[in-house]
């Protein structure tokens, strides 16, 4: 009987990719941010991966995957399924390789992701909206694969995908002055983890690599604490380029023995980062993108003094997203609270609520009131802004002691939901 074996990339196969992508994908920088640096006593480096022409990583893989095809199925067609920054990558490497490609992708896509595609691939790709999720257009993308003889380009559980995602790691060490001593790289099916680690261990094994996933999807941290590939039944798809239900089974057999720990960050601190590196350093990330350095706080101690890398994977942002971008970080700093509250049936009870209850630094920013006539009580939903998440407690008790504490709807997820 035929053992089965784990593949791993090897360094040589790296070394093609990277001699494939020469002149398609740019050679990063990898830059010091001094902001971070500071903050964390440290030397943080960013490697670059959102200043890539299609703004992520996913061209390496995609192309390196594309160009090493036989005639035969270039001549037969690709076909792929992705909700945005691989079907970028597919693409353009489409139309850089002359290649006919057809792309699924959900009937519920941004326009703004839709018109990228098209932009990058121009005649030589056709777009076919399909279902409502990932899932939906990944199992019409299969089936017009087996149907019609395509290859199906995999966004990451596929060995030329694999290596050349792994070329970041490769361009990583070549632009290191010094040895590195920590990676924090973003997991989402787990192409570029596995690539990565993979050139890591080969080339500069005392460095530590850490996978960061979404605190709502959290696929590659559970199936390695199982010991084997779990698909799980419900993720949270805020940070849609690292939100799977199913890992790649490559990239989980690689990355379980590559990988020094995997961690999780909430979708509020990925928010509260995003809006950190834009504020301060104008750099503009997806919420993928901004993983690896919201993972910094669980490393506080242990990156004291120590050269590290965080890889800044996409900047593929939705600006129609900043408003929730703003509210979910402002939530994760306890800054954000709503409340249902009690207003008393008489003529000046709002204008007592704002003068007596309210700091002067608090401010409203949902308020939803019917006016109950049969009622002593009019209770209403309010949304409140704080400077300080020390003015909750004395916001309460002032609320208490002037009969307007309705209940607090934070804690509460089944009512909060309707809200955020």
């Amino acid at each position: 009987m035929k053992v089965k074996t784990t593949y791993f990339p090897t360094l040589e196969a790296v070394e093609l990719a990277a001699k494939r992508l020469d002149g398609i994908a740019l050679v990063t920088p990898l830059t010091t941010n001094l902001q971070y640096s500071k903050q964390y006593d440290s030397n943080i480096l960013f490697k670059r991966e959102d200043l890539q022409v299609v703004r992520s990583y996913k061209i390496r893989g995609a192309y390196n995957k594309m160009a090493a095809l036989t005639t035969s199925e270039v001549m037969n067609g690709i076909v792929c399924a992705s909700a945005g920054n691989h079907a970028q990558g597919v693409a353009l490497s489409c139309k850089l390789l002359k290649m006919k490609g057809t792309i699924y992708m959900p009937v519920p896509t941004p326009k703004q992701k839709l018109d990228q595609v098209k932009m990058f691939g121009e005649a030589y790709i056709n777009i076919v909206l399909e279902g409502d999720t990932f899932d939906d257009s990944y199992h019409a993308a299969k089936f017009e694969s087996e149907r019609l003889n395509k290859t199906f380009i995999h966004p990451f559980n596929d060995e030329k995908v694999i290596e050349g995602q792994a070329t970041v790691g490769l361009e990583i060490l070549k632009q290191a002055k010094q040895p590195i001593d920590y990676v924090f790289v973003p997991v989402g099916g787990g192409g570029l983890s596995s690539g990565l680690s993979s050139v890591f261990k080969l080339l500069s094994p005392n460095t530590k690599i850490i996978g960061v996933e979404p605190e709502g999807a959290p696929s590659m941290s559970n199936s390695i604490k199982h010991n084997k590939n779990i698909e799980l039944k419900y993720i949270e798809k805020f940070v849609d380029g690292a939100a799977v239900k199913r890992v790649g089974d490559l990239n989980f057999e690689i990355c379980k023995s590559n990988l020094d720990a995997m961690i999780t960050v909430s979708e509020g601190k990925i928010c509260q980062t995003i809006l950190e590196l834009y504020n301060k350093d104008a750099i503009v990330v997806e919420p993928a993108g901004a993983l690896s350095i919201a993972a910094l706080e669980c490393y506080a101690n242990e990156i004291k003094g120590k050269n590290i890398v965080c890889v800044v994977s996409g900047s593929n942002n939705d600006i129609t997203r900043t408003a929730e971008i703003k509210e979910r970080a402002l939530l994760h700093a306890n800054l954000k609270h709503y409340f249902i509250i009690k207003f008393p049936q008489r003529a000046g009870a709002l204008r007592e609520f704002l003068a007596d209850i309210l700091g002067p630094t608090d401010d409203i920013t949902h308020f939803e009131y019917t006016k109950k006539t049969n009622r002593e009580n009019g209770a209403a939903v309010v949304g409140l802004e704080l400077k300080s998440s020390a003015d909750l407690e004395p916001l309460i008790t002032k609320m208490k002691l002037h009969n307007f504490y309705g209940d607090y709807l934070n804690d509460k997820p089944d009512l909060f939901q309707f809200l955020v």
